[in-house]
């Protein structure tokens, strides 16, 4: 090979990225070569993830946590699920990033700096629960296409940036303005410059919520490029997928935004119960929006193992997506008899909640805890499974781990 023939701008960012140092000598890398990091990515190296967690796929990242890893009351970095859809974006300049408002609903496209955000606007501080539609997926029989989500799809972070409302207000939206969807910098999976992986979002009264943030800090740190450096924003208590990462653009709809991943079935679930494996038109499919009330025990990891008479504590969190928790239960005899659990406030609207309890088991053997939650409406989790849907979503089954008792 020549030694003039030099690797491409964009393998060698991509390379910087994963290293998260200077790729030093990289000028003098033969054209079509891979750096080895590129070749065997270690994603728990470059994303600082826990190594107990699990990778789903690398084209895209999908990265799941387990149960016992979200014990925090905010979730750090480490243990946090990634879930995307396409490419991580390449050559973020962060110093000219800018975020434009546009769409059939604004009086005027108005373009904005993140200095712009960050100076013109009163910053806010919020812990807001993120939890993936599919999150429990593969507890689903028939099975579901798509990632099979064990229970770890969800986080709570603290977040910090500014009210999409309030810049909604600067940009004078009009009255017949019904959604908004984002748009972002990261790469369709064909590398099309005319394709977006995902482009959501959600209903005006859900935008011009208090807690709906244009977020650029995630624990109190810039959001890590896995969670949507250096611009995201966040909704709180729906799915996920509707908090867009690496935003740039976010259009005022005046009708339901119609981008990827908004239509057909994606991010929808039958308008009325059907029957396992029943194949359901499109029409008859609603979209998602608040998420349903769902509980998790973090402490201890299930296969805990105590001497007959030992009193064992455990601990978890709850969240009910818009709404509260009003109730927290456990039971040891697989939904026989409940016992209420002591549970927290959240920290602010749309952040998860905090239970614990004590108990004790009569004899020997295998026992099972089953954690219930109930929301402020009084629906509770289902004991093993909700009603089937063809995309596996909102399965909030009640979480159990395994007792041993010796």
């Amino acid at each position: 090979m020549q030694r003039r023939d030099f690797i491409s701008k964009t393998i060698l960012a991509s390379a910087t990225l994963a290293a998260g140092t200077t790729i030093v000598y990289g000028k003098y890398l033969p054209k079509g070569y891979k750096p080895l990091i590129l070749q065997d990515p270690d994603p728990f190296s470059m994303f600082k993830k826990d190594k107990e967690m699990l990778v789903l796929n690398d084209k895209p990242w999908n990265i799941e946590s387990k149960a016992h890893l979200l014990n925090d009351d905010i979730t750090p970095n480490k243990a946090m699920f990634i879930r995307n859809n396409g490419l991580l974006p390449e050559n973020i300049d962060v110093e000219n990033w800018t975020l434009t408002i546009d769409g059939e609903s604004v009086s005027k496209t108005k373009t904005y700096t993140l200095n712009d955000l960050k100076s013109k606007f009163k910053q806010y501080t919020y812990q807001l629960t993120l939890e993936c539609g599919g999150n429990g997926r593969k507890e689903f029989n028939p099975p579901a296409k798509g990632n099979q989500w064990g229970l770890g799809a969800v986080h709570c972070a603290e977040w910090t940036g500014v009210r999409l409302r309030d810049v909604l207000e600067d940009v004078e939206i009009k009255e017949d303005a019904v959604y908004i969807g984002y748009h972002a910098a990261d790469i369709h999976l064909s590398r099309s410059p005319d394709k977006e992986p995902i482009s959501r979002g959600c209903p005006m009264k859900k935008a011009l919520e208090d807690e709906t943030l244009i977020a650029f800090e995630m624990n109190g740190e810039a959001i890590p490029i896995a969670h949507g450096y250096p611009l995201r924003l966040v909704a709180g208590g729906w799915p996920a997928s509707v908090s867009g990462k690496w935003i740039n653009r976010i259009s005022i709809r005046n009708i339901v935004h119609d981008g990827t991943k908004m239509t057909g079935q994606a991010y929808r679930v039958p308008c009325k119960p059907v029957a396992p494996g029943e194949k359901v038109a499109d029409k008859d499919m609603c979209i998602i929006e608040s998420m349903p009330v769902k509980s998790l025990i973090t402490y201890p990891k299930t296969g805990a193992m105590l001497k007959l008479g030992q009193e064992l504590s455990f601990n978890g969190h709850a969240w009910a997506g818009d709404l509260e928790v009003a109730k927290m239960e456990y039971s040891i005899d697989f939904g026989s008899t409940w016992h209420e659990c002591e549970i927290t406030a959240p920290k602010n609207r749309l952040a998860w909640q905090h239970f614990s309890a004590k108990t004790s088991f009569p004899e020997v053997g295998y026992y099972e805890i089953w954690a219930r939650a109930t929301d402020s409406n009084g629906k509770s989790q289902p004991m093993v499974l909700p009603g089937w849907n063809p995309k596996g979503y909102l399965n909030n089954a009640c979480h159990r781990i395994a007792v041993k008792v010796s």
